[in-house]
């Protein structure tokens, strides 16, 4: 059994939050690099939406949509008018800032003046929304969840998130996202 199998669901989930978090902070420090005129980084800024489709959405975000909330539903936490419609809500409006992140990579590279601007909008947006749900579900969801689901539940889950962390997202899998994650810290450091 593997580190990853042995976890409950909810701490495989906050072990993932903290990579995308890691990825938040690359990239906020790419966009404060470009606020102070130092240039707009296509190719890093290319790889940060990448990661953020493949992992974030295909991977972390498959998981509780498709696996933990039904489960946490069935449990009896609502989704309408109850935090898994919320979460489900700004799983929505980040795949609107990713895509829209990438239509300006794409724009930027047909040279489009206008295109480095609205990385930036949607990237900064993107990044308030993800840090705030993380910390939602880190905080409030996942504790919830915990508390609703029987060790059959936990489980279950544990053996799915195992299935879903063995996919290809993106033609990479679960580890080649996470070195993608360490090469961009490495390249961008924390002041």
């Amino acid at each position: 059994m593997t580190n990853l199998e042995a976890q409950d669901p909810s701490a495989v989930l906050k072990a993932e939050h903290q990579v995308i978090l890691r990825m938040l902070r690359v990239l906020r420090r790419l966009m404060n690099r470009f606020n102070a005129g130092e240039g707009f980084e296509r190719e890093s800024l290319a790889q940060c939406v990448e990661f953020f489709r493949s992992f974030a959405d295909a991977c972390h975000h498959a998981k509780e949509e498709e696996l933990l909330f039904p489960t946490l539903e069935e449990r009896g936490i609502p989704r309408e008018g109850g935090p898994i419609g919320c979460m489900l809500e700004e799983h929505r409006l980040a795949r609107g800032f990713t895509a829209e992140m990438g239509d300006a990579i794409e724009a930027n590279k047909c040279g489009s003046p206008g295109a480095p601007a609205r990385f930036a909008e949607a990237a900064d947006q993107y990044i308030d929304l993800l840090t705030n749900h993380i910390y939602k579900e880190d905080n409030i969801l996942f504790a919830m969840g915990d508390r609703v689901m029987s060790d059959e539940d936990q489980s279950t889950l544990r053996e799915q998130f195992c299935t879903v962390g063995c996919r290809r997202f993106g033609g990479r899998n679960r580890e080649e996202l996470e070195q993608i994650a360490d090469a961009l810290e490495v390249k961008w450091p924390s002041d």
